[in-house]
């Protein structure tokens, strides 16, 4: 007798994503998690776990250097900007059309900095130490603060020490007990230059009254000696010195020393932010300075530190909870964050270091930024930040990018990035592109960090020649080497957000390969569904890579969209009024594979493009023999 028997039925298994958390170019393909892509671009977290296509970006003014850099000083009638193009400062244009001329021309033609203290801006950009009152621009050194270095001193010397020569100028001021019989008053400085001397006297109503230099006195410049035809006399009050004498002592270089600076950062005693530290002057690379309270005209030619070993520059500071940390290049092997403190030693600042923090050394001057709580910047091994350690409460450094260092790690130029932090989103611009560190969405450890405890999701966007960037009125802005400012979009809702100054985005998001349960069954993959956020117009091109060969599968351009009359375009037209999120689905004849690879785009011009999910069916029967 002849029995039949029914073949087992083949279970059909399905493969979801519901979660997306950026790009993985440092994973293989074949290693990366289901929720990031390893060749994704121009997509940006929208809400986290979902992902859309970056917005874009129109030139709002056109300038005739390369944007070096963007300042404001806030005051009592709101902002005032200033832009830094090429080798001027302009005051900042309304549109493309401006013609305004420049503030203030002879400028280095690199990227600036700026801090505003005691209702002034001060910028710094390697040539001079600028200074902006609301009105004017001049150099620093031309409203330095004039320091008096010694008061109750005798005719002939000694007194007491009150302030330190300023760097920036030659000038200083002594003030002198005067007495009846002395006429020959000693200066503490001998080798005075031949800026004129000026001499005053105390008179009984308080007033200082001035005396003409070869009428009243005379100078021994050599000497440092201030001559009077007459005795000044004794002071008409009591306890008040009633001589001040004024004079110049030029000492080269000393200018240049702050004025040859490219960083800075603000701190002080307590951690306050009432001094500007300076650096990155290439003639001491391991030295910074500090200013005088709440007057960075006034520069202390005792107020400096050498940090670490003089071959090793300071490339950029953080601030770290009430301490300034100093980070070195990689030249500085043993020590790469020096952290000091702030504190008032007999009545004197005084910024000693506290700690020391090994890691990779700091790498581009222009990259740092605090995204969240965290000190961020690069180093050439990634992107890193200076977090407290989870054991012992030390601070130690912590890679944050590694799931975009395979392809960071190979870029040109690294020392030339800029960095810039908006809404949760660290900018690292570079070779007209940037990769982005998502601050809202931590992955948690990584297996080739096992000394980070997290990792940022991570993205990449082209087309984008950022110079420098900075936010105004809540927009994201930057300044491109063509001289051009340009803004990023703020609606996502708008489909005229969605194109860089006219040219559309090509927007990718790419599965790493799906291989099913077991990588070496043969597999036959049924249907593909996706989940798209809807919009006006928008649509969907579905790419297969089988055998490593990509294929056109699908262009999807109507079933995600829905009817605006306000937005009516008749090329997009549909009837649809759902505007709910929509799930496309599509039979797959993809056979006798072992794995396969999904990549979905949008390139078109104006149109939005949002992925929430998608999923896979397919079978696993036999062996794959490929």
């Amino acid at each position: 007798m002849i029995r039949f028997s029914a073949p087992a039925a083949v279970r059909r298994e399905r493969l979801v994503a519901e979660r997306f958390c950026g790009v993985d170019y440092t994973s293989d393909a074949s290693a990366a998690a289901p929720s990031q892509s390893p060749n994704g671009q121009n997509m940006i977290r929208d809400v986290p776990g979902k992902v859309r296509k970056c917005m874009g970006y129109r030139r709002i003014a056109q300038y005739p250097g390369r944007i070096n850099g963007r300042h404001a000083l806030m005051g009592k009638q709101g902002e005032v900007g200033l832009i830094h193009a090429g080798e001027a400062l302009y005051p900042e244009q309304a549109g493309p059309g401006g013609s305004a001329g420049p503030l203030y021309t002879g400028m280095a033609d690199e990227r600036s900095k700026s801090w505003q203290l005691g209702g002034r801006l001060f910028i710094l950009d390697g040539k001079a130490l600028l200074v902006y009152d609301g009105e004017t621009v001049r150099p620093a050194r031309e409203a330095a603060y004039l320091p008096t270095v010694t008061i109750a001193k005798a005719p002939a010397g000694g007194g007491t020490d009150y302030e330190p020569l300023n760097l920036l100028q030659p000038g200083f001021c002594e003030l002198f007990a005067g007495t009846e019989k002395d006429t020959r008053y000693c200066l503490t400085f001998s080798g005075l230059d031949q800026t004129p001397v000026k001499a005053e006297k105390l008179a009984a109503s308080g007033a200082w009254q001035a005396l003409a230099e070869g009428s009243d006195f005379t100078v021994d410049r050599a000497a440092g000696v201030v001559v009077f035809v007459a005795p000044p006399g004794l002071s008409p009050v009591t306890g008040e010195d009633n001589v001040r004498i004024t004079a110049s002592r030029t000492v080269a270089g000393y200018a240049g020393r702050v004025d040859g600076c490219r960083i800075g950062a603000l701190f002080g005693v307590g951690g306050a932010s009432d001094r500007l530290f300076v650096s990155g002057n290439p003639e001491y690379p391991g030295r910074d300075w500090y200013s005088g309270q709440h007057d960075p005209t006034y520069w202390p030619d005792t107020g400096y530190s050498q940090l670490g070993t003089g071959e090793s520059a300071i490339v950029g500071y953080s601030i770290v909870g009430n301490l300034l940390a100093a980070h070195k290049d990689a030249r500085e092997r043993d020590r790469s964050v020096i952290l000091r403190q702030g504190n008032l030693v007999d009545s004197q600042p005084a910024f000693p270091v506290t700690n020391t923090l090994q890691g990779p050394g700091a790498l581009a001057p222009h990259s740092f930024a605090y995204l969240g709580a965290e000190p961020v910047f690069l180093t050439p091994l990634g992107v890193y930040a200076i977090t407290p350690s989870d054991v012992n409460g030390e601070r130690y450094s912590q890679n944050r990018s590694y799931f975009i260092n395979g392809r960071l790690q190979n870029e040109p130029g690294l020392a030339d990035a800029f960095a810039f932090v908006h809404q949760d989103l660290y900018w690292l611009c570079l070779n007209g592109h940037a990769y982005i560190l998502d601050g809202l969405q931590s992955l948690g450890r990584a297996g080739g960090e096992p000394y980070s405890t997290r990792q940022y999701a991570c993205f990449y966007r082209t087309n984008l020649p950022a110079r420098c960037m900075w936010e105004q009125g809540g927009a994201l802005c930057f300044g491109t080497p063509a001289g051009e400012v340009m803004a990023f979009y703020t609606d996502p809702a708008a489909q005229e957000s969605y194109n860089d100054d006219g040219r559309p985005i090509h927007a990718v998001w790419e599965t790493p390969d799906l291989s099913g349960r077991c990588f070496s069954l043969n597999k036959r993959f049924c249907s593909l569904a996706m989940r798209l956020s809807s919009a006006v117009a928008t649509g969907v091109s579905v790419s297969g890579l089988q055998q490593g060969i990509w294929q056109r599968l699908r262009d999807e351009t109507s079933r995600a969209r829905y009817f605006c009359y306000s937005q009516l375009c008749y090329s997009k037209f549909t009837y649809s009024n759902d505007q709910t999120a929509k799930t496309l689905w599509m039979k797959l004849r993809l056979k006798k594979l072992d794995k396969v690879r999904f990549r979905f785009e949008n390139a078109e011009l104006n149109e939005p493009f949002g992925l929430m999910a998608y999923a896979v069916e397919f079978t696993e029967k036999g062996s794959f023999r490929g």
